[in-house]
């Protein structure tokens, strides 16, 4: 079936305009909150934010729709979005709403749903919501003494910081070690900084002035070039860069040079590894992660199993199959053993504990393999089904052909926009970009001519 206002992470769009309105935002609360009473009790959602403009917006039409049918809500406020599901769970809620557009600018919004688990909706139950959202709203309404209430958690930061620290080494502290943090003036520029303070590191906080507008604005995970150039400024040991909903991060070693997802997952799975505590004998990543990734867990005699873009897809791979550890080149790191979701916080915590015990620079410690050359290019269409070209797939199948036994091809359709996505990597640099160029010159042809 076709999804009308669900993507790949929740509904995403620019704020007053279809899908992110007002009106929709009401519908999702109604009847996502239909979806999940489940009894007598008294039903409860958890609903916290970034610090964007729009959530102004977006937080109380969530809050009516829920109300009217029956379901207390729980205001957190500006919170992670891995708090919000860590909440769901530690207050028994039957749901758990994040209102956030992660890594995305302040004029986009979002809306993210998690199970009384914690664990991000399958597709199915998204269908489900999909289909009560445009028929008979009105029939489950709740009786005027059966109404929901709101209330504000007020020690919603301190729990989520408790529960933060719980996931690092007892009795290791971070005393010495100078830590930048970039929390992109979004969900986690309370919490970042004195999670890595009350650990006792010296702590040099940026992008903690949200103002509504500037959230991921040239800083933040996708936007490290400040974050890596005070590492160098300050001598700091490391830096933490988190995008505007603190699901993702990536790390700045001393020299200011960045690592990303795919080597914070080599890192933390060898070290679980080392203490016994990995579990599936490897991890999971996309397909999209880096080739020496894979030949790197290789080394160690553990495995690598890919699944299509999304950590909602990883996280469900983790857990048919029993990993612990998983993510994305862009620094989603899912660690199950603490978290049902991706959260860059804790996975920045499990890096700093590995550098604290080690002795070494982040430089020595965090790179633990020579990525592969891979090139990605997007190609913009206009509609229509250009993969399904007999010229494009001859031109993907060449390049196939070329790389065969030292590298490999990718080509996907993007799930947001009217784009596709060619990557290619292997061994041989000029290789892999005549191979990208083959396909996207041949796709642009064919592209022109329809």
């Amino acid at each position: 079936m076709t999804r009308k206002y669900f993507g790949t992470d929740g509904i995403r769009g620019t704020a007053n305009s279809v899908p992110m309105t007002a009106d929709i935002a009401l519908r999702v609360g109604m009847s996502a909150g239909r979806r999940f009473l489940r009894g007598a009790h008294r039903h409860r959602v958890v609903i916290g934010k970034d610090t964007r403009l729009s959530g102004y917006m977006i937080e109380p039409a969530l809050t009516a729709g829920f109300i009217s049918v029956g379901m207390d809500v729980v205001l957190v406020g500006p919170m992670p979005t891995p708090a919000v599901a860590m909440l769901t769970r530690s207050l028994r809620a039957d749901l758990g709403v994040m209102i956030s557009a992660s890594h995305n600018p302040f004029q986009d919004n979002g809306i993210k749903l998690f199970g009384p688990d914690g664990y991000k909706l399958s597709d199915d139950v998204e269908l489900e919501i999909e289909e009560m959202m445009d028929n008979g709203l009105t029939d489950g309404l709740a009786a005027p003494d059966r109404l929901g209430r709101a209330t504000r958690l007020d020690d919603a930061v301190g729990r989520y910081i408790e529960f933060a620290k719980n996931t690092f080494p007892k009795g290791l502290r971070l005393g010495g070690m100078k830590v930048v943090v970039d929390c992109a003036n979004g969900a986690a520029y309370r919490v970042a900084p004195t999670v890595l303070w009350e650990l006792e590191a010296e702590v040099l906080p940026i992008g903690v002035s949200p103002d509504g507008f500037n959230i991921n604005k040239d800083c933040g995970s996708t936007a490290s070039d400040f974050m890596r150039a005070k590492v160098v400024e300050e001598g700091a040991d490391v830096g933490i860069a988190l995008d505007g909903d603190a699901d993702r991060c990536v790390i700045s070693d001393e020299k200011g040079e960045l690592i990303d997802g795919d080597q914070l997952m080599a890192l933390i799975a060898e070290s679980l590894h080392e203490r016994e505590l990995l579990k599936g004998n490897g991890l999971v990543a996309t397909v999209m992660s880096n080739l020496g990734l894979e030949r790197y867990m290789q080394s160690l005699g553990l495995g690598l199993e890919r699944t299509k873009v999304g950590d909602r897809y990883v996280v469900e791979c983790m857990r048919e199959q029993g990993y612990n550890v998983g993510g994305e080149q862009s620094g989603h790191i899912i660690l199950s053993d603490h978290c049902t979701t991706g959260d860059g916080l804790i996975a920045a915590l499990q890096v700093l504990s590995v550098i604290a015990q080690s002795d070494k620079p982040a430089s020595e410690v965090c790179r633990k393999f020579d990525p592969v050359p891979q090139l990605l290019k997007n190609v913009r269409h206009n509609g229509g089904q250009p993969l399904e070209n007999p010229a494009v797939k001859q031109a993907i199948a060449d390049g196939e052909t070329r790389l065969n036994g030292t590298g490999r091809v990718l080509i996907r359709e993007s799930g947001t926009e009217p784009l596709v996505r060619v990557m290619a990597e292997g061994d041989d640099e000029t290789m892999v970009s005549g191979v990208v160029d083959h396909i996207v010159e041949t796709l642009n042809d064919v592209i022109a001519q329809t």
